[in-house]
């Protein structure tokens, strides 16, 4: 395991967030479109606390991807400096917690602080571990040419380099059918 638990979660969580967002999609499409896909969006990441159910928490949560692209691929000092602002402007305070059979963990935030504000300040502690921990090289965005979605590589040998929309396939075959037509 190269992080705690929760932190791996919070950053595969942050890339499939920013990986909806259309401007960064070949094809376009927001994947975060609609009340509903943000629903199945917080199921599946096991986001705990409060919710409104409403069209302003899926702005807000829809807002934050270019902000947490942004810090996912920033530079080092850039990303430093973006993590301790959104920690200072959500008033990020951590705490141990434990909830719904999850271990000890930390929050920074209050179950009643709205959607969008917990996943930011969630984001930012996991990119915190990251830092401190020398790993942003695990931090990346898809090798596919054609693809700018962004995933953290957690293999041992810091190996992957393309997201789980298919383009690693994609490639292998792309590569195979070159060697088999060079043949």
């Amino acid at each position: 395991m190269v992080f705690t638990h929760d932190t791996e979660i919070s950053l595969r969580a942050v890339a499939a967030l920013v990986n909806t967002d259309p401007e960064h999609r070949a094809d376009g499409a927001d994947l975060l479109a609609t009340e509903e896909e943000l629903e199945a969006f917080v199921d599946e990441w096991q986001y705990s606390g409060s919710r409104t159910h409403d069209a302003a928490e899926l702005d807000a949560v829809r807002g934050l991807r270019a902000e947490l692209r942004a810090l996912w691929t920033a530079a080092e000092d850039e990303q430093v400096a973006g993590v301790n602002a959104l920690l200072a402007r959500e008033r990020a305070l951590p705490q141990l917690v434990r909830h719904d059979g999850w271990g000890w963990h930390l929050h920074a935030t209050t179950s009643e602080a709205p959607l969008a504000e917990r996943i930011a300040v969630e984001t930012a502690m996991a990119l915190v571990d990251v830092v401190r921990s020398g790993e942003r090289s695990r931090l990346r965005t898809c090798a596919a040419d054609d693809c700018e979605d962004v995933l953290v590589d957690l293999s041992r040998n810091r190996s992957r380099r393309f997201c789980e929309g298919g383009c690693g396939n994609r490639a292998a075959v792309a590569a195979y059918r070159a060697r088999t037509a060079a043949r």
